[in-house]
């Protein structure tokens, strides 16, 4: 197995970053994650946060950058993100009213198309976070999630899968792995359960259904660069649920290498 980055979606701190984003990126560097992808910057200027994640030791990965950002001002997120040194930008979501239709899926894929074009020219990866309602519709025969990637070339548009989501689509994260190697750079390692009502329960690594070591085993096997660790709602104090997290990946990932 190869060694990935094991990285932290800050979005799992949005509360905490709220209060002192300084402070909680500290303290993550000290629970041993080896970079960060953001979401949002809390108003740090760039050059203000290059100086600390290399104060810190920690990799700038990439940030989730929204729809209405890329669309606003996407070279305003292209020099944030080259200037703290990171390499990657993501969509992270698609709001129901932008997807209505076949018809705004078609015009999000050349947008995305268009977007990462641009990202790439000046040097970075541009790609796509899913959620589960890309497995529930389809452009034709195929899910939204695939229509996707078959529409747009790979160097203008990567994959970041959310194994955590495929798999509450009902699909196989183990299938869909490989089926993307070479173009799944960034990987969401996450866990899950289901509530009475069928609803998503994120949990800290290892408490729930998703075969993790499998999961890692497959996306070392796919050219994974990052392991990104993400818990969209923590039962335990944020910071106290990516510390555990990250115990369980010391126990059943770091400690091979």
């Amino acid at each position: 197995m190869r060694r990935m980055g094991i990285g932290l979606q800050m979005y799992t701190l949005r509360d905490e970053t709220a209060q002192d984003f300084r402070g909680t990126l500290r303290k993550v560097a000290e629970l041993g994650y080896e970079g960060v992808e953001f979401a949002g910057y809390g108003d740090i200027p760039a050059e203000e946060m290059k100086a600390l994640l290399q104060e810190l030791g920690l990799q700038a990965i990439g940030s989730h950058v929204g729809l209405h950002l890329l669309r606003e001002n996407l070279q305003k997120e292209i020099d944030y993100l080259k200037t703290i040194g990171a390499k990657y930008m993501m969509c992270p979501y698609v709001a129901p009213e932008d997807r209505e239709s076949t018809e705004d899926w078609v015009n999000l894929f050349a947008f995305l198309e268009e977007a990462g074009a641009e990202a790439r020219k000046q040097g970075l990866i541009f790609g796509y976070h899913n959620h589960d309602f890309e497995f529930k519709h389809h452009v034709g025969e195929s899910f939204v999630f695939d229509a996707m990637y078959e529409a747009t070339p790979p160097e203008a548009v990567q994959v970041e899968m959310d194994v955590c989501w495929v798999q509450f689509a009902g699909q196989d994260p183990l299938a869909y792995i490989p089926k993307y190697a070479g173009r799944l750079p960034l990987l969401h390692l996450k866990d899950f359960s289901k509530d009475e009502q069928g609803n998503m329960k994120t949990l800290e690594l290892g408490q729930g259904t998703v075969n993790l070591p499998a999961v890692i085993q497959a996306a070392s096997d796919a050219g994974t660069e990052w392991l990104i660790v993400e818990q969209d709602v923590c039962q335990n104090p944020p910071l106290q649920s990516i510390g555990n997290s990250m115990a369980w990946l010391k126990q059943n990932y770091l400690n091979q290498f």
